[in-house]
């Protein structure tokens, strides 16, 4: 519980604090190229969500048609491929949570990228030295076995209503009439974060016109990708992972001008998605479920809340320093636990009934009101085996879209090719991600094996984190998700806090300002209210940095006679519906 003394060590700081006091500025190679104010978006029938409008549209066409929510998902993220490539496409992976209100059944697909099948724990090592992942993330040796087309047939298969072709419709169109160039995509292009947009030939050339990188307005096809997209429509899955499609992503890897990579033809022929039990935690008179691992996220995210169950978050302001402190303290010990233990459930025993055990998380809650310090320590949850704790870098370069449809069925899905712009490979007008650097690239520390490291058809572990929420009945209520990186398991907690705690509605909780805390430092988003709590904040021993924070929340609350729907405003993206 928050104590009296916690009280007046934030007053003490606000009367020591000094102007010129400093603290440090990051930054992460998809920043925000601009806020956008959005305003909360009704509709009584069905409702999308996404961070680009014209994902929406194409979302809204097949809902208006009778389309189920996932029949909306795959045209979405059709769309989200050609016109945000630099944060998801058919050449990355997602998760993908599915609730059946029929059925009363919640579902989820696991469309995650793998390891090729001769990959191993020196796949990132060159002449016995470790790579650094600013050199390992561009070419073929990144590249992960993309799962979005495979996943999306299987969602198809089990929830679709409309044809499979139908939906494709929307993108093929656009992609051969051509989109206007979104500011955001000139600004990442202009950014030039991404080396590998400019060593590959095929890559630069979509890219680039007159040797300049795209503008914003520019009106760009893509053939190739109807093509491709018009194949699919006909045959299915195979034309991707089959077939010229899968020569040419296999040259494109194997023979890559930076770091060749090792995925063949049969890695390609042989991918296939894992239908997984959602995890799910009692939250107040809430239930919140997620996505199991290989996604971390999923697991850190209700770790966070089910820590700060046992807080009065309710009692707290809005982004206060208290509610400040104690979502930072959660992130920290779930990050801890996180970075020992979330790995690819089928290479590794990951503890998740023990890391989600009430006694358990009751114990790590009794942490949180600690001043700042020290990095925090993994527990020992039931189940836990000695492993070693392992970085990997994850940038924030993914997408997640909402939908609801008429009949109330709902997706909650989040999509990536990782960095942005992925490992900057370009085949048949899509861009190849660069997942295989979300492992560990060291598979060993101090003699004990890292849970998340390489091996041969292995996921690597993933922060996405999409959410539903249900109320006490069992009622969906509530459909959020982020991209950011690892930062998305503080962006989803926040929001969660938000609108369960804080009963703000969706779109102010997705306007919030936000705040981080990865087990490393408390990060506040620049540019906000957020820099007037620096002195409380330093009183209780942090060294906060500010940051463009580019989250990319789009949600749906679900209520008993209309839906609300909030886009990111440091996003491109809406929401809207009938």
């Amino acid at each position: 519980m928050i104590t009296t003394q916690f009280k007046l060590r934030i007053l003490t700081a606000a009367l020591l604090f000094s102007s010129s006091t400093l603290f440090a500025a990051i930054t992460d190679p998809e920043a925000t190229t601009g806020i956008e104010q959005k305003q909360l978006a009704t509709a009584k029938h069905y409702m999308a969500s996404a961070a680009n409008p014209l994902a929406v549209k194409a979302g809204e066409q097949i809902l208006a048609k009778g389309g189920s929510a996932v029949d909306a998902a795959i045209a979405m993220q059709l769309m989200l491929g050609l016109v945000e490539p630099q944060s998801s496409g058919i050449g990355g992976g997602l998760f993908l949570l599915h609730w059946d209100k029929q059925q009363t059944k919640l579902t989820s697909i696991d469309g995650r990228e793998t390891a090729p099948s001769s990959a191993g724990p020196d796949l990132f090592m060159e002449q016995g030295q470790l790579m650094r992942w600013r050199d390992a993330f561009v070419g073929g040796k990144s590249v992960g076995v993309p799962g979005v087309i495979k996943a999306l047939e299987q969602a198809h298969q089990q929830h679709g209503v409309l044809p499979w072709a139908e939906l494709f419709a929307p993108a093929i169109q656009t992609a051969e009439q051509g989109f206007v160039v979104s500011p955001r995509l000139a600004g990442l292009l202009k950014a030039n974060w991404n080396p590998g947009l400019d060593k590959f030939t095929q890559t630069a050339a979509y890219f680039k016109t007159d040797g300049q990188w795209l503008q914003a307005g520019f009106v760009r096809k893509n053939p190739d990708y109807a093509a491709l997209l018009k194949q699919i429509a006909k045959d299915g899955s195979k034309a991707f992972y089959q077939g010229d499609n899968a020569k040419a992503l296999v040259a494109a890897v194997q023979q890559a001008p930076v770091n060749a990579g090792k995925i063949s033809l049969k890695d390609l022929s042989s991918y296939q998605t894992k239908q997984r039990e959602p995890i799910c935690i009692p939250y107040r008179q809430f239930k919140i479920c997620s996505m199991a691992p290989p996604s971390s996220g999923g697991l850190a995210v209700l770790q966070m809340m089910g820590m700060l169950a046992h807080q009065p978050l309710a009692k707290l302001k809005p982004n206060s320093v208290e509610a400040i402190h104690l979502i930072s303290q959660a992130g920290k010990l779930a990050f801890a636990d996180r970075e020992r233990f979330a790995a690819d459930p089928d290479f590794v025993k990951v503890p998740v009934q023990g890391l989600l055990a009430a006694d358990y998380l009751k114990q790590r809650a009794s942490l949180l009101t600690a001043l700042e310090g020290e990095p925090a320590v993994a527990g020992e949850p039931q189940g836990a085996e000695p492993l070693a704790s392992g970085n990997a870098i994850e940038f924030a370069n993914t997408s997640h879209l909402s939908v609801v449809d008429s009949k109330g069925n709902a997706v909650s899905m989040t999509t990536s090719i990782e960095n942005a712009f992925g490992s900057g490979l370009f085949v048949n007008g899509y861009l190849l991600n660069n997942q295989l650097t979300d492992f560990s690239l060291q598979a060993k520390v101090d003699g004990y094996w890292v849970a998340n490291r390489v091996e041969a058809n292995k996921r690597p572990r993933s922060s996405m984190a999409p959410v539903m929420v249900f109320d006490q009945k069992g009622t969906l209520i509530y459909i959020t998700g982020s991209p950011g990186g690892s930062r998305i398991i503080n962006y989803v907690a926040q929001n969660l806090v938000a609108v369960l705690d804080w009963k703000m509605d969706a779109q102010q909780a997705a306007n919030l300002p936000r705040f981080t805390h990865r087990n490393d430092a408390l990060v506040l988003e620049q540019n906000t209210n957020l820099s007037q709590l620096v002195p409380a904040l330093l009183e209780l021993g942090y060294q906060p940095k500010l940051a463009d924070l580019n989250s990319g929340i789009h949600a749906i609350e679900i209520k008993n006679t209309h839906l609300e729907g909030a886009a990111d405003p440091r996003r491109e993206g809406i929401a809207a519906g009938q």
